[in-house]
């Protein structure tokens, strides 16, 4: 039994690792970007941003390994215009949003920072890290549903986006949830999707 299951245990540990690495590589890239070309004034009120995407939910062969749910999902998100730090070239927003899943599997509420690279051009690249509260299952032997471990999860974004404008952007998001091995099991979801954006 053991056996078995060893070398599947060993190449989801190098998914994961690989995963963890490209991300790892891909933020240090882009710590080197200058400034941003579009100038207009910063928005003033609360809210920088509102977005809305739809994602493919419990994605196979990325960060979690094996699916085991289905979707789409949509996603609704809201950027708050308060400046939390800077790294380099980046600076963090606080972020909140859900996920509501179309065919009854795991949804989820979220809240953290957002971190944003704007290079000179109109690509940008954005991750960060939150906390998520879905209503799916802790423990399960179903298989058409994860077990995620916690009712609370860690949430790492990572986006690849397209200013079209000051205003309109379009973006590539990914977004991997887990308990990060805090308690079992932890089998974790990812979405993978398109998200519009609409800055104030």
């Amino acid at each position: 039994m053991i056996a078995t299951h060893a070398p599947h245990r060993c190449c989801c540990n190098r998914r994961r690792l690989l995963c963890t690495g490209i991300w790892t590589w891909v933020i240090f890239s882009m710590m080197a970007a200058g400034g941003y070309p579009f100038e207009p004034p910063s928005p003033t009120g609360p809210v920088r941003a509102l977005r809305v995407g739809m994602l493919a939910h419990d994605v196979d062969g990325l960060w979690s390994g094996e699916s085991k749910e289905e979707g789409p999902d949509l996603c609704i998100e809201v950027i708050f215009n308060r400046p939390l730090f800077h790294l380099l070239t980046a600076t963090a927003y606080p972020e909140a949003g859900v996920s509501l899943n179309t065919q009854g599997d795991t949804s989820k509420m979220y809240g953290g920072f957002l971190l944003r690279w704007e290079p000179e051009s109109s690509f940008f690249f954005s991750t960060g890290l939150g906390l998520a509260l879905h209503d799916g299952q802790r423990h399960s032997d179903s298989a058409n549903r994860k077990a995620l471990g916690s009712r609370v999860l860690f949430r790492i974004p990572i986006e690849i986006g397209y200013a079209v404008n000051y205003h309109h952007r379009i973006m590539l998001a990914f977004a991997h949830a887990s308990n990060a091995g805090l308690a079992s099991p932890n089998e974790g979801l990812d979405t993978l999707g398109l998200v519009y954006e609409y800055r104030y």
